[in-house]
């Protein structure tokens, strides 16, 4: 997959005249890139797209303008967007109410090395979590993980020709296995070259 530079992004002014078209944009793409793993647990897909969105949202939030800034974003960023051969995902535990969140995340230590997905007719894939640092203490997990799902090319070659795709984690405080709706199996069928 190509990586983002500087000429993909749009100069601060023109976002700020266009960025409620491509909010609109982003948000309705991003409905079919995420996949819930139970009421409290969700995957969210990176693209190309996304992460673009993600980067002029930085760039108009920090007011950068520089060409040294913008590398260092695009530096930070660009690690997000599949490869090709991949899927990269942030993994989000969502409680509303902080003592719940402080109990539950508790009880999901280790759990970013327990999610998974599966091609039918194939292993389970286990996310490579948190490359960039590592999020658990001996007290909780983290609510948000970076993952990445390296397919083979046979995984690859039988999801473009149509087999079914699950995702779920395995986990003893969280074991769930969902089957991935039509729309976003064809959307991260996308990202696959």
């Amino acid at each position: 997959m190509t990586q983002l530079t500087a000429s993909d992004l749009m100069s601060l002014e023109q976002y700020a005249r266009e960025r409620a078209d491509f909010r609109a944009k982003v948000l309705e793409h991003k409905k079919t890139r995420q996949v819930a793993l139970g009421p409290n647990a969700t995957l969210y897909f990176e693209d190309e797209l996304t992460i673009r969105y993600q980067v002029q949202e930085m760039l108009r939030i920090e007011r950068i303008f520089e060409a040294e800034g913008i590398e260092d974003e695009l530096s930070a960023y660009n690690p997000l967007i599949p490869d090709g051969s991949n899927w990269k995902a942030t993994f989000m535990l969502e409680y509303p109410d902080i003592e719940v969140r402080k109990r539950e995340l508790g009880k999901l230590i280790g759990v970013e090395d327990k999610v998974w997905v599966q091609v039918d007719g194939h292993d389970k894939v286990y996310a490579i979590a948190d490359e960039d640092l590592e999020r658990d203490t001996d007290e909780k997990t983290s609510s948000v993980h970076f993952m990445r799902f390296e397919l083979d090319d046979d995984m690859v070659q039988a999801l473009k020709g149509g087999v079914g795709l699950a995702m779920g984690v395995d986990h003893d405080n969280l074991s769930v296995t969902v089957t991935v709706p039509d729309g976003v199996r064809a959307s991260l069928v996308n990202d696959l070259s």
